[in-house]
């Protein structure tokens, strides 16, 4: 048997108790995937903060890791982490997941500055990088000319992101069993995610039919099936997005998702029934949109089958396979690596 692939995964974003909401539990998930799957990894995370000193503080203590061990490879999750694996030592894969390629958007819907030089930093990573990693097709048109990159999206851990039945989900989560909920899965604070917009929506929804809309914002990670169970719609009013991950785990949960048309959603929901596709980003046509969903009743006809192909353990595979590419490379080299410690 050949010897494990042994990885230092660099993130600024790992999900820690105390660092306030997150939404890179996928990134955690991947780690733990990989390990499952047997690969060594070892996580150096650290908070940018858009701070210069935090990364090069990062910098200096990431070389200092390397000296103690060295691994197989280094794979870097989101742009500005893969800059402080320069000058590279060990093949980088470098995982690109929206924003640190698409820009950040800002207050008044507009991409920020420091969105801008982000960008240009994750494409030069891009382009130093021995193997490149996008969650959605559409991603591929902001890097840099000649580089290729492989689609892999986000995986799903269908163990976890499962239906429950409704009135069990909203006993746990203390909701009423006799109204039209509609969850808003995401930080009312952020521009992009664009909040008014889909408050907007259900207050002209409740013109004609009453509802409530449920913000699952800084709760438990593990409550989130229980919220996707308990509601019976999901509004999606994001300006911006790479292959949002809300919208597929809703699906595995068959919980029926209206959302504007952004990133990959459209793939998302082309074969599901139930789901809608708004045609345009007006809240009347979010508000009609959701009105037949919940006249309709019921869950998202085969919105868990639709997502099957995107099961966490599958698409790790395909992960390995860059990894042993990349290894293969003759600009690759063999070392010595010493045992990881257990993730964090």
């Amino acid at each position: 048997m050949s010897d494990p692939i042994r990885v230092l995964m660099v993130t600024t974003l790992w999900p820690t108790p105390g660092a306030g909401p997150r939404t890179t539990y996928f990134v955690k998930r991947q780690a733990e995937f990989l390990q499952a799957a047997g690969v060594l990894v070892d996580v150096f995370h650290f908070r940018g903060r858009r701070n210069p000193w935090n990364y090069l503080s990062a910098w200096w203590r990431l070389r200092r890791r390397l000296a103690r061990g060295c691994y197989d490879l280094v794979h870097a999750q989101f742009g500005p982490s893969g800059i402080i694996t320069f000058p590279k030592r060990l093949p980088l894969v470098l995982t690109l997941r929206g924003s640190d390629l698409l820009g950040e958007i800002g207050d008044g819907g507009r991409y920020t500055r420091i969105g801008r030089l982000l960008q240009r930093v994750s494409r030069a990573v891009a382009g130093r990088a021995d193997a490149v990693i996008v969650v959605s097709e559409h991603m591929k048109a902001e890097l840099p000319a000649g580089v290729a990159a492989h689609v892999i999206p986000s995986g799903i851990d269908f163990t976890q992101f499962r239906p429950i039945p409704r009135d069990e989900a909203r006993r746990r989560l203390a909701l009423p069993l006799d109204r039209h909920l509609v969850l808003f899965a995401g930080s009312p604070e952020w521009p992009r995610k664009r909040y008014a917009l889909a408050r907007q929506a259900v207050d002209l929804l409740g013109h004609t039919l009453p509802a409530d809309l449920i913000v699952a914002w800084g709760v438990p990670h593990d409550d989130m099936p229980y919220f996707m169970s308990a509601c019976d719609a999901l509004v999606f009013t994001s300006m911006q997005e790479g292959s949002p991950n809300v919208v597929k785990e809703a699906l595995a949960c068959n919980l029926p998702v209206v959302s504007v048309a952004v990133g990959d959603v459209a793939d998302r929901l082309r074969a599901v029934a139930g789901c809608e596709l708004c045609a345009d980003e007006r809240p009347e046509t979010i508000a009609a949109a959701l009105e037949r969903v919940l006249r309709r009743g019921g869950r998202a006809g085969g919105g868990r089958a639709a997502v099957q192909e995107l099961d966490e353990r599958v698409l790790t595979q395909r992960v390995i396979d860059i990894y042993r590419s990349i290894m293969r490379s003759p600009r690759s080299s063999s070392p010595v690596v010493e045992a990881p410690h257990a993730l964090p």
